[in-house]
């Protein structure tokens, strides 16, 4: 069978590749340290799954709005209000199957054939893929000086006629870094000067150590949510330890929401009803569990460094939050994962 060049140029994901071979380990018996996919052990919130059951029960499990329940729509426009300072209507919100999905949805929406997306490193190893998968041009700025932290010269620098989006990722999968709030305003201030838009995937800020706080994105901007050119990507996987509810959204103008909305609606559809009243329980529910996963990540983070640091030739810095403990500075990164997996015997961290 033929297959498109498109699809043939797209990259296995090398995370969900490394959940697959943990996976098959697992199942011959073998105890390992997994460090695949970014999953919260947590179980979901109790609310989050009653609410799941009485949906289930009610057998009224039909179609949804392409851009999501109501409910859900008004809990995250008051999640946006709490949380960002911001005031949004639901029409400024569209829903989807995850984040990842919320992602793939708006580059379908906003690149053309060769269209440029500047992607900060170390990075979301599916943002260049899913760049590609619409014919985009992933543009890769990579700190010069080693570090987790580009400069803004280092981003003006990449610019070019072709760039259409920057992706900003903080706090930073697989870093574990928080960039500061003058390089988030300063990058703000660049994309709304020369019409750039920002992709502020903010998937992990509630996920953040010694009780640090992150600054909204929407501080940095005097311009009002229909006309900034700052999108919020968001989602219950990792604040609630939801993942496989499969729930994401976007915060953005009426337009794009529209368009965004259109998109989906010849795709998926909508999303399960299901988990949409599961992820609103969860957003409106108690958030103690949220506090209760950041102490427990933050236990797990300090468990793995003081490991990883016995370990001979292994430097490694503390990540500022999330449960991503990958700051490892070795000879390869990679080769340190693979090693890990192919000749751990000990439980799991």
């Amino acid at each position: 069978m033929e297959i498109s060049k498109l699809a043939g140029s797209i990259a296995e994901s090398p995370t969900v590749k490394l959940n697959a071979e943990a996976a098959k380990l697992r199942a011959q018996g073998e105890s390992i340290v997994h460090f695949g996919i970014g999953e919260p052990k947590n179980k979901a919130p109790q609310n989050a799954i009653a609410s799941a059951i009485e949906k289930l029960q009610s057998g009224e499990v039909k179609y949804a709005p392409s851009d999501g329940l109501p409910g859900l729509k008004k809990a995250i426009v008051q999640y946006t209000e709490k949380n960002y300072g911001r005031t949004i209507d639901t029409a400024n919100v569209v829903v989807s199957d995850g984040a990842k999905h919320s992602l793939a949805n708006l580059f379908y929406a906003l690149l053309n054939p060769g269209d440029q997306v500047i992607i900060l490193a170390p990075y979301w190893v599916s943002y260049p893929e899913m760049v590609k998968m619409v014919n985009g041009v992933p543009v890769i700025v990579t700190p010069a000086d080693g570090s987790f932290y580009p400069k803004l010269s280092e981003i003006e620098k990449s610019i070019t006629p072709a760039t259409r989006a920057i992706i900003v990722n903080s706090p930073n999968n697989p870093s574990g870094a928080i960039f500061s709030d003058e390089f988030i305003g300063q990058v703000v201030d660049l994309c709304e000067k020369r019409n750039i838009l920002l992709l502020m995937d903010d998937i992990y800020h509630k996920l953040v150590f010694e009780g640090r706080k992150i600054a909204p994105v929407y501080n940095f901007t005097k311009k009002d949510i229909e006309s900034t050119n700052v999108i919020v990507i968001n989602g219950i996987s990792k604040t609630y330890g939801m993942t496989g509810f499969r729930i994401g959204w976007i915060v953005t103008n009426r337009k794009l929401a529209k368009i965004v909305t259109n998109i989906q609606s010849q795709s998926t559809t909508c999303n399960s009803p299901i988990c949409q009243v599961a992820a609103e329980a969860a957003l409106t529910g108690d958030q103690s569990c949220v506090d209760t996963l950041v102490a427990t990540i933050q236990k797990n983070r300090d468990t793995v460094l003081q490991e990883l640091r016995s370990i001979p030739g292994v430097k490694v810095e503390k990540p500022e939050e999330h449960f991503i403990a990958s700051r490892i500075l070795a000879h390869s990164t990679r080769i340190l994962w693979r090693w890990l997996i192919s000749s751990s015997r000990k439980p799991s961290l």
